[in-house]
């Protein structure tokens, strides 16, 4: 062997540099809390390894698209022609290219005027808000708003205001007090699937001069005459300033979109400093988006079976006595409190096959941990029937009937994890979750 080459062979023995007491503590700070207090040495998000018949529902591929022949075809075809491009920042970008193109078609079928391709929805919102937001804004943030929007006000240097959860009078309560600013709100939030008042928080900002920033994360693709969201769905596309949407759900990709003004475009690009500092997509990243837009477009069989899916889980979980905290999505969450409690859950869940994805603090609330299940059009009458008999027979088990979101729904107060009227102190972005 080349002895050049076995001397990269990794030493067992070399260590990092030793980190500062400021950092250390605080590492030590996870271990000794969380870990070892709370989870009891174990990890909350470490459970079991799901087996050949498990139900995984922990995926945003909401319309089962991810495997599909036509994406993955034009994905291929395009990493043998073009290979990975240009690698370089997407401000170089321009005239005719397909992500460019594929910017316009984005933005046609959101009827919106223009639009931008950002790396994630992450960049997206963090990389709007920096660029239409300082110091002298206040930002009006649903409590439940994601963390990404939350990170774009801290980056922007804005005052961020809290709303009470879906609460249009608190929030048309907080802009008379502050003023006019910029407004963001989730379209469908992603703890609970509870879908925003958007005609309501549309027609505030309209009369309070307002920006209102919508994320259609989990809304694009899945609602709407052909997946353009829940705006276009509820007519208000002309009215809401911006949309943003992550690709990575039921786009099944990797990217972030905006959209905007054909005069905006060309100001966030190079005002952003997502926009400036990022390296533009992959040429099959942009083949592989362009060809799902034609499905998503096509095969509206996959949003009718998904509502199916997502409606029947709905009510059937909601007669087994647990609290959905207004799910009316795809999106169906069961709120079981404390992190030891979540653990015990998901145990449950999984020991019989069922795998879906926990939030916890920061996601969360403390103590309002939850269990989060993302219904796919995939899913057969069979395997939600399975699903449905799990929830069923483990009620015992995990001590349904002491879950606080199982009385509060006995109580006839079905509140989303953070709608608790001001009861709940919240550092601000703490609910919000991908």
């Amino acid at each position: 062997m080349n002895s050049k080459i076995s001397n990269l062979r990794p030493v067992a023995h070399l260590r990092n540099a030793g980190l500062p007491d400021f950092v250390s503590l605080r590492v030590e700070q996870y271990y000794r809390e969380r870990v070892q207090n709370t989870w009891d040495g174990g990890h909350i998000m470490r459970g079991r390894t799901p087996g050949a018949d498990a139900l995984q529902l922990c995926s945003n591929d909401y319309l089962s698209l991810a495997r599909h022949p036509a994406i993955l075809g034009a994905m291929a075809e395009s990493i043998r022609r073009d290979g990975n491009g240009l690698l370089m920042s997407g401000i170089f970008l321009h005239g005719a290219c397909p992500q460019i193109d594929l910017e316009q078609r984005l933005a046609a079928f959101m009827r919106a005027e223009s639009g931008v391709l950002c790396q994630s929805g992450y960049a997206a919102n963090t990389g709007l808000i920096q660029a239409i937001a300082d110091e002298r804004t206040p930002v009006y943030a649903d409590m439940m708003a994601h963390m990404s929007l939350w990170e774009g006000i801290k980056s922007a240097g804005a005052r961020a205001i809290t709303v009470f959860h879906n609460d249009p009078e608190h929030l048309e309560r907080q802009i008379l007090r502050h003023g006019p600013g910029i407004v963001v709100v989730d379209a469908i939030y992603s703890t609970t699937g509870s879908l925003a008042p958007l005609r309501e928080i549309v027609a505030i900002c309209e009369a309070q001069g307002c920006v209102l920033v919508a994320d259609e994360s989990h809304s694009l693709g899945t609602h709407g005459p052909n997946g353009e969201g829940l705006v276009v769905e509820l007519g208000l596309a002309e009215r809401v300033h911006f949309r943003t949407a992550s690709l990575a759900k039921a786009f099944a990709g990797r990217a972030g979109f905006i959209t905007c003004s054909k005069r905006f475009n060309e100001y966030f690009k190079f005002e952003s400093n997502p926009a400036i500092f990022s390296s533009t997509l992959l040429p099959h990243e942009v083949q592989g988006l362009a060809a799902t837009l034609g499905v998503v477009k096509r095969e509206g069989w996959r949003r009718e079976k998904l509502r199916a899916n997502a409606a029947l889980l709905r009510a059937h979980l909601d007669e087994l006595g647990y609290n959905l905290n207004d799910s009316q999505s795809q999106i169906v969450s069961l709120e079981s409190g404390t992190e030891q409690q979540t653990i015990v859950l998901r145990e449950a869940l999984e020991s019989r096959g069922i795998f879906g994805s926990i939030f916890c603090a920061p996601a969360t609330p403390r103590n309002r941990s939850l269990m989060r299940f993302s219904v796919n059009a995939a899913l057969t009458d069979a395997e939600l029937e399975r699903i449905v008999a799990v929830c069923r027979e483990i009620r015992d088990e995990v001590d349904l009937a002491s879950w606080p979101s199982t009385r509060r729904k006995l109580r006839g107060k079905s509140q989303p994890a953070t709608a608790a009227k001001g009861r709940m102190k919240l550092a601000p972005g703490q609910v919000a979750a991908a």
